[in-house]
């Protein structure tokens, strides 16, 4: 286990930046708040914004020239206004990358909540809550490839690692890489007490950055949303 410490990069222009994924030197950002995708330069100021027809948009990924973004349904949720095409269904969605427009989705496979969500050279991984585990997708059948459980309290954001794969507890302040092949445990990082709460993951050049999505209605929230990397 190894304590680390996170460095804020800028205050996000984002205000509930729930998912994160670098492509090239573009940093894509999934909000909550709007389900829409901005995407931001290195230093942090917004390029331009993707509307999407994403429902309670979580996690965020981009592969095969697309976005792909979790879809956590919005039964129950809070932290976002309703809208008139929300369905209650927990899906991904395969988006245009320009026009923000839904190509073709799938369902989770286990019918419930999806945060992580990581292309991984034609497939996808996702965490998965009904058991909590953590899965493999054919990025073009759907059909599940692989599966192993995990642990963590809350699995959030996801972030392939060479053989191994990062996924965030934003519960617990935890961030563990997991081993693609086995599911077994590599490395172990636990953030400060008062730091982030690691809901979106993505890395870049070896260094692994977080957004915290500063959820409005729970308790023990420093009221502000986050994006930074781990030192």
């Amino acid at each position: 286990m190894t304590s680390k410490e996170v460095k804020s990069l800028y205050r996000s222009p984002v205000r509930m930046p729930n998912g994160l994924q670098w492509y090239g030197d573009e940093l894509y950002v999934m909000d909550q708040l709007t389900d829409d995708v901005f995407v931001l330069n290195e230093k942090g100021s917004v390029k331009r914004v993707i509307w999407t027809e994403t429902v309670n948009g979580s996690g965020i990924t981009v592969g095969d020239g697309y976005i792909w973004t979790a879809c956590n349904s919005n039964s129950g949720a809070t932290a976002r206004p309703k809208r008139p095409y929300d369905d209650h269904v927990a899906n991904v969605r395969k988006v245009d990358i320009a026009t923000g427009e839904t190509v073709d989705f799938f369902p989770t496979p286990d019918g419930g909540g999806i945060h992580g969500i990581e292309w991984d050279d034609g497939n996808i991984w996702i965490t998965a809550f009904s058991p909590k585990a953590i899965m493999l997708i054919d990025g073009s059948t759907y059909e599940v490839l692989q599966k192993f459980p995990c642990e963590l309290n809350v699995l959030h954001g996801l972030a392939k690692d060479g053989d191994g794969i990062w996924c965030a507890d934003r519960a617990d302040k935890t961030i563990v890489k997991y081993e693609k092949a086995t599911g077994k445990e590599m490395e172990r990082i636990e953030l400060p007490g008062d730091g982030p709460d690691p809901h979106g993951l993505s890395i870049k050049d070896g260094t692994l950055w977080y957004s915290d999505a500063d959820f409005p209605v729970a308790e023990g929230m420093r009221g502000y949303p986050e994006i930074g990397y781990i030192v």
